[in-house]
């Protein structure tokens, strides 16, 4: 085993998304292979255990306190082995447990106070939960076959659903078990404990998932889990391999409790950082220098694609604030620019409860000078929703594109890449076809996807007509459709889409008398053109910065495979280097 040059690498793959589960899983794999303490030549192989189990076992059967055992069913699937250590021996579970049974399968009769019975949930966490909410009468229990009687000393196994999970029995606590959890009655020549360390490892795992049926439900039945083949070493041999195992576990556990309070920490500076640039209260002189400073402390900070999303929405809520960009006093005010849109003509709002969408609220917080509050229903020159064209087809025979609601992505971009198809008339084609520029809203579907929203750029000549679940918008030539996307897709504008969705339980809408009183944010024109701009340039710096922490993440995950590859098998070293 090369486990000094897994220890030296350590540094480069801590961070790696799964590093300390994957290490369990290591640690598991090293001890089931004899690779995790040293072996005794001095001891009694366990060719001698398995002679002293079965002659144990045939003492009990002949005394009648055992039921003569069938021999157990070859695997569905041929076991992998691998070259044991001297002094092991290949056993299947049967061979080493004395009785391997399950709970009663008639459903047992509920009591007020009695004996605890246990349900899967009840074993889940790898302990056992006396104070089960369920409780069957003493009668019942003592009336139970012995070997459906967990004692200290079995080991409890998950059969149904979440299968897999050895739960030792440690304590003489009397309770009884549903027919979905197994209970395992080894021999006191296998130490209970290396038993539920066995179990747990990959090698294990991967023998019950193949022995497993069903569909909704993956079960592992007795016969399956009788015919798991394990690794057994000399018994002190396995009270070595525990103790090593339970050491290296609790340093496991703190390497996972010190990394989650270092990423705890970096939330918590990346959101104190965050939150100087938007706070109320922030003097608008400070604006810069807190930004400077959350731009220099992020690349540090940052260390997971996922924390990106919240600098996204720090973004867009300076953006929509005014604080991304500088003011400049010669820009013409909105307040004219809404003089001017309130005179130019528009085309009849056509679609499902239409409004003139002149109806106030109170604006949210305060704008910069220059800036105005307006409703949406006050901006577009022409709004409606689009078609209603059932299941459309896909097939290059259809004339014209069909947007729908799928074809918003979620970062507020669209996928034009699988649009269904449709023919249409003349009207339709000239009232419903898109173009660039055209500001689009998810109006009706389920609560998490109402809301969406893009701006459509043609990427060809393709007609493509727009479902009747989207409101299309054209603004005036005074309002970016970019900018009013931003304010969609900012925290504070989310949130008031949210308070606008009904509370229906099937199918979510915002009927669009409501969306054309949404409160809107308008900049003045030269400085929408300015905020797009950076948002535009800040955003493809995020994209960079995912890309990379999505690369290093990678990286790190694959060195630290090769690492534990090697550890395993020394001949890989070239797999490690190539990693690196």
């Amino acid at each position: 085993m090369n486990a000094e040059r897994l220890l030296a690498l350590y540094e480069k793959v801590a961070e790696a998304p799964d590093a300390v589960p994957r290490l369990r899983r290591f640690v598991l794999d090293l001890a089931v292979r004899g690779k995790l303490v040293a072996q005794d030549a001095g001891e009694e192989p366990a060719s001698e255990l398995l002679k002293r189990i079965a002659a144990e076992k045939a003492r009990l059967v002949k005394a009648g306190a055992l039921k003569a055992e069938r021999k157990p069913k070859e695997p569905s699937v041929p076991v992998e082995l691998f070259e044991l250590p001297c002094g092991w021996a290949w056993a299947n579970l049967q061979s080493i447990c004395l009785s391997i049974s399950d709970g009663d399968h008639q459903p047992p009769p509920k009591a007020e106070a009695g004996v605890p019975f246990l349900v899967i949930s009840d074993v889940r966490t790898k302990t056992i939960n006396y104070d089960a909410e369920r409780k069957v009468p003493h009668e019942y229990f003592d009336g139970l076959d012995p070997i459906r009687k967990p004692r200290p000393g079995d080991l409890l196994y998950t059969l149904v659903g979440s299968f897999g999970i050895p739960v030792p029995v440690q304590t003489d606590t009397p309770f009884c078990i549903q027919r979905h959890i197994g209970i395992l009655r080894p021999s006191k020549q296998v130490e209970l404990r290396a038993l539920a360390l066995f179990l747990e490892s990959e090698f294990a795992f991967k023998q019950a998932e193949a022995a497993a049926t069903g569909i909704a439900q993956k079960t592992v039945s007795l016969s399956g889990l009788r015919s798991l083949v394990l690794p057994l070493p000399p018994l002190a041999e396995q009270q070595r391999i525990v103790a090593k195992v339970e050491e290296l576990m609790a340093l496991l556990d703190r390497l996972e409790a010190a990394r989650g309070q270092r990423e705890a920490t970096r939330d918590r500076l990346t959101a104190a950082s965050l939150a100087r640039l938007i706070a109320p209260d922030v003097d608008a002189a400070d604006l810069p220098s807190n930004a400077r400073f959350a731009l220099a402390t992020l690349p540090a900070l940052t260390t997971r694609p996922d924390q990106i999303k919240p600098l996204r929405q720090t973004i867009l809520n300076l953006a929509v604030r005014g604080n991304l960009v500088a003011q400049d006093p010669t820009d013409e005010p909105a307040s004219e620019l809404l003089k001017r849109i309130a005179l130019a003509p528009k085309k009849a709002m056509r679609g499902r409860n239409t409004s003139s969408g002149e109806e106030r609220i109170d604006p949210p917080y305060e704008l910069p000078a220059g800036w105005e509050w307006s409703t949406f229903g006050a901006l577009p020159i022409d709004a409606r929703v689009g078609l209603d064209r059932g299941k459309a087809q896909q097939g290059p025979e259809l004339k014209f594109g069909y947007f729908k609601m799928n074809n918003i992505a979620n970062d507020g971009g669209m996928d034009l890449l699988n649009l269904s198809r449709i023919d249409a008339s003349e009207d339709e084609v000239e009232n419903f076809s898109l173009e660039s520029g055209d500001f689009l809203f998810n109006t009706r579907n389920s609560r998490e996807l109402v809301g969406k929203t893009c701006v459509f750029h043609s990427t060809g000549t393709d007609v493509v007509l727009f479902n009747n679940n989207i409101l299309r918008a054209k603004f005036h030539p005074d309002v970016r459709a970019d900018f009013v996307d931003l304010w969609f897709r900012s925290p504070v504008g989310k949130d008031l889409i949210e308070g606008l969705k009904s509370n229906t339980t099937n199918v979510c809408a915002i009927y669009q008398g409501k969306l054309l009183s949404y409160q809107v944010p308008l900049p003045p024109l030269a400085e929408q053109h300015r905020i797009v701009a950076k948002v535009d340039a800040l955003m493809a710096l995020c994209d960079r910065l995912e890309a990379a922490l999505t690369t290093t993440n990678t990286t790190r995950a694959r060195l630290l495979e090769a690492l534990l590859h090697e550890a395993l098998e020394p001949a890989a070293k070239a797999v490690t280097e190539a990693a690196e």
